[in-house]
């Protein structure tokens, strides 16, 4: 399976290291590919090292304006002409998606999957790795936008939270084999 992981390219504390390298562990050691936005900094690498240590495949995608940060050594490194194409190409590229923790462009990236998954323009598996809380109040969020009507789907349709990576990887296996 070719796994999707937004996630942040900041350099972070152990609470978000830890699972970043756990999460690429486990996608190398089930045989699976990272596809990710290219960087070698911060959580890109942490997780993009953890797949490569478990013998998993790097298939990168960054955008124009960071190629100077592009991962060396990556099976396959795409470089889009902008954001909205690097997300385009993230999708393609892949079978399934994690949102890890990040900043504004993680959000973006995740906010556009959930909106293509719910008007039924992908079927693919996504989950959200909640680690340490971070996505807390996101989650509170999106259960009030069910709550109040927003959503024309059931949450738990477009997205899964989990709080461990294992957890994470069990649910995109599992969702795979469902489809």
């Amino acid at each position: 399976m070719r796994i999707c992981v937004f996630l942040s390219a900041a350099d972070l504390d152990d609470r978000y290291t830890r699972p970043a390298r756990d999460f690429g562990k486990l996608i190398g050691k089930g045989g699976h590919s990272l596809v990710w936005g290219g960087s070698d900094t911060g959580l890109m690498k942490v997780v993009a090292d953890g797949v490569q240590e478990a013998g998993g495949k790097l298939i990168g995608v960054s955008v124009e304006f960071l190629a100077h940060k592009t991962r060396p050594g990556a099976d396959e490194m795409v470089i889009a002409a902008d954001l909205a194409e690097r997300k385009r190409l993230l999708l393609a590229k892949s079978d399934a998606v994690a949102v890890m923790v990040g900043g504004t462009g993680t959000l973006d990236e995740a906010t556009e999957i959930l909106e293509l998954k719910k008007h039924g323009h992908t079927d693919k598996p996504v989950v959200l790795l909640n680690t340490a809380g971070f996505y807390d109040g996101l989650k509170q969020q999106f259960h009030r936008m069910e709550a109040e009507g927003f959503l024309p789907r059931p949450l738990a349709e477009l997205v899964f939270f989990a709080e461990e990576p294992a957890e994470a990887l069990a649910y995109l296996e599992a969702g795979r084999d469902a489809r």
